[in-house]
């Protein structure tokens, strides 16, 4: 799998297939992990049909994690390509305020960590998404 970030603007709303939101809360970072795995993801999902790309990583967060309160950034889009098909992003900030304690059916943990876990569900993914959030943010907390 290669991951890529597009240069702004060659990226349509309708090119996009999923979400994914690097979450913080209190200077830690967001992961959950889904009842059918033993491995730790970004939280993030598909968009759903007639949903905007915001809405959708609103909700995939508040799904995946129980933020009820929160601050959503776009930081760009990214590309996967795997076995000659290439599927479309967008990546995501949160600033979680607020985490309520009952969780999605599909979620049975969620962990607040220092950096990324070890054992990650999409390992040849998620790293990148993740150290591209930190790069952006780098940028506007010196």
């Amino acid at each position: 799998m290669v991951v890529s970030f597009p240069e702004v603007g060659t990226i349509t709303n309708r090119d996009l297939t999923y979400v994914v939101i690097v979450a913080e809360t209190k200077g830690k970072w967001i992961f959950c992990k889904h009842k059918d795995r033993d491995t730790w993801e970004i939280p993030g999902g598909h968009i759903e049909p007639g949903e905007k790309p915001m809405e959708a990583a609103a909700r995939e967060l508040h799904e995946e994690t129980g933020a009820e309160t929160f601050e959503l950034k776009r930081i760009c889009t990214y590309s996967v390509e795997h076995e000659e098909r290439t599927s479309y992003g967008l990546l995501f900030h949160a600033q979680v305020e607020k985490l309520k304690k009952m969780l999605n059916s599909e979620i049975s943990e969620i962990s607040l960590d220092d950096n990324l876990p070890e054992k990650l569900t999409y390992p040849e993914i998620q790293p990148d998404l993740f150290h591209k959030v930190k790069t952006e943010l780098a940028k506007y907390r010196r």
